[in-house]
């Protein structure tokens, strides 16, 4: 018989997973019991500093109260009714997340790898329907480097072999380019060109943030050559970058905005596509959909996110406490530190790999009682949750110093 989780250490949960578990992830070896705001504990209680926060999804901490709130009241009243029917919570988070990123429509959805995939379909029905490229020719233009999900469409232009080896053949349709580097997106397009999608800034590519001007110029090769720009903030928007998005640094507005990660608040999945009534106008009723997309839960915990934003408060802080975290890591270049990238509340931190690989620094950090994600090679991601204090935030670059000179 199967012990109750509350009766089992953590190495024994860990080991329990082995068995019966797919073996997709290799977790840091905690086992996160409880958790609020930035802090974790394990289920012996010992307690760490959240510095990842679920990849962004975790903008607004652990068990946000406003949040929680939201989710509590809708579980007493109705969580799914399908998109059979209309449900009362549908048309407030709609309105409101279109006002919060300055576009006209909506298409709810659950995961970042639906909006992606989403994305991809609408793109290419507005090649078809607007811009008058011929069937089954539309092209997407992507940038080496990207993360946009695990799908095996998506992982047919990642590249990444880890994402892509053995899970072909690959949808036909995309064209690779380098990132940051506007001639070759220039070369690239042409009259079958539905769309360029790109991440304003890689995150799991190491928190790559481009050049001055490289967003900007993107917005306007699209705007010359009759095809749209989609801007994947499913990491980088709502608030990450002390921006709601990150294509503001560089006063953007893109056709199409994908969202995730933090729009559910850490509660539930929640993805959409937001953009211009002309491209989202394309879909008619039975050409796309999910079951779960929109649903009333998601819907209530979505609208409780945009009007935690719609305040200004966690741009505010995203954007102060960057500043502290950007001087923080500037000391620590030449001591552990060979090079880092940063905006808002969000790094790529590359660390000399004479002291280890990204990988063993973030075990040592989690000893320390903080917890980070490596990426490739020896570099770390640090995201913390958007109420992280600036205490704490030093206390974690402190740790990092210690770490690296041990």
């Amino acid at each position: 018989m199967t012990a109750p989780a509350d009766t089992r250490t953590s190495d024994e949960l860990i080991r329990a997973e082995e068995p019966v578990l797919a073996h997709n992830y290799h977790p840091l070896p905690v086992v996160v019991a409880r958790a609020e705001g930035a802090w974790v504990e394990d289920v012996e209680g010992r307690r760490y500093l959240d510095m990842l926060a679920g990849y962004s999804a975790l903008n607004f901490g652990h068990r946000h109260p406003a949040l929680i709130d939201a989710a509590r009241d809708q579980l007493d009243r109705l969580t799914l009714t399908s998109r059979a029917f209309h449900n009362d919570r549908l048309a407030e988070f709609a309105e409101r997340l279109a006002a919060l990123t300055g576009q006209d429509m909506v298409l709810p959805m659950n995961t970042g790898a639906e909006a992606v995939e989403s994305a991809i379909k609408v793109a290419r029905k507005w090649a078809y329907e607007v811009k008058g490229v011929p069937a089954d020719r539309a092209t997407i233009v992507v940038a080496a480097g990207n993360f946009h999900g695990r799908t095996t469409t998506v992982v047919g232009f990642s590249t990444d072999e880890t994402a892509r080896s053995g899970f072909g053949p690959f949808t036909p349709g995309f064209r690779i380019v380098p990132y940051d580097d506007l001639a070759a997106m220039e070369a690239a397009v042409d009259e079958t060109t539905a769309a360029v999608l790109i991440e304003p800034i890689q995150g799991e590519a190491g928190v790559i943030v481009p050049g001055d001007g490289y967003l900007a110029g993107v917005r306007e090769l699209t705007r010359r050559a009759g095809c749209l720009f989609v801007a994947d903030e499913i990491q980088s928007g709502l608030g990450r970058t002390g921006r709601t998005l990150a294509v503001e640094h560089e006063g953007v507005v893109p056709d199409v905005v994908l969202l995730g990660k933090a729009l559910g608040g850490g509660i539930v999945p929640v993805s959409a596509v937001v953009g211009s009534r002309e491209v989202l106008g394309v879909l008619r009723p039975g050409e796309h959909g999910s079951t779960f997309g929109g649903n009333p839960l998601a819907a209530a915990v979505g609208t409780a996110v945009v009007e935690l934003l719609e305040t200004g408060e966690f741009q505010r802080r995203a954007a102060g406490l960057g500043t502290v975290l950007r001087d923080g890591l500037t000391e620590l270049v030449g001591k552990g530190v060979v090079g880092f990238r940063s905006r808002g509340l969000w790094a790529g931190v590359d660390v000399d790999p004479a002291l280890g690989t990204g990988r063993a620094i973030s075990e040592r950090l989690m000893r320390e009682g903080i917890l980070v994600k490596d990426t490739h090679g020896s570099t770390i991601r640090l995201a913390p949750p958007l109420t992280v204090t600036e205490d704490e935030l030093r206390s974690a670059l402190g740790s990092l110093e210690r770490v690296l000179a041990s």
